[in-house]
């Protein structure tokens, strides 16, 4: 994804651009409730797409920091497969949905399923809505799997990554707002973070591969 320096993600300018629209036509025919209605949504979109300037203060290049904002809703041990540990994270529209890259090495992967958008209460949940699966390596062949899965969100999943180029540990990559996100761990990952926890973007560290 190409860096963007501006303080509103450009994922957000169709949807600001069209409530102000909305906003200047209910306006001129003095129809002063939508026009304000219309206006306030566009203030709730320029929150929605915010996309503030964060700097990556860990360093070391075998650890891992939380791709999105959100709380730390489980911390599963998984007891077959690749992965040995699963961290789920919950992101509603009051977090940032910038996503931004856990850490250096390249992306072997990338999914982008198209689908429904229901409650995270919702039966088809897991099976139909739209979601997003990444394998990230980092310089040392440890791999880590991230998964998005939209909840009841008025904007697509955006991806915006290239596939085997050099990545860098904090690199915005995409959008996603209001959603679940999964990281699926090795072995050799120490966590270092733990269920109800706030987690940033960048900020927040998830451990270390060991």
């Amino acid at each position: 994804m190409k860096n963007n320096l501006f303080i509103v993600s450009k994922n957000g300018y169709k949807y600001i651009l069209y409530a102000l629209l909305a906003a200047l036509i209910f306006g001129l025919l003095d129809l002063e409730f939508f026009s304000f209605s219309a206006f306030v949504l566009a203030l709730f979109f320029m929150y929605s797409f915010r996309n503030p300037e964060r700097e990556n203060t860990f360093l070391d290049d075998k650890a891992v920091i939380s791709p999105v904002d959100g709380i730390v809703k489980s911390i599963d041990t998984l007891e077959s497969g690749e992965y040995a540990y699963r961290v789920v994270i919950e992101s509603d529209y009051r977090n940032v949905g910038i996503l931004r890259i856990p850490l250096s090495g390249h992306l072997e992967s990338v999914k982008t399923v198209r689908g429904a958008r229901t409650s995270k209460k919702s039966k088809l949940f897991y099976g139909l809505n739209e979601r997003a699966e990444l394998l990230f390596v980092d310089t040392h062949n440890n791999k880590i799997k991230v998964l998005h899965r939209l909840k009841q969100s008025f904007a697509p999943i955006a991806v915006e990554i290239p596939t085997k180029e050099t990545l860098y540990k904090g690199t915005r990559y995409g959008f996603a707002t209001n959603s679940v996100t999964e990281l699926y761990l090795p072995k050799n990952f120490r966590l270092d973070t733990k269920p109800n926890n706030e987690v940033q973007a960048v900020h927040s560290l998830i451990g270390y591969f060991t």
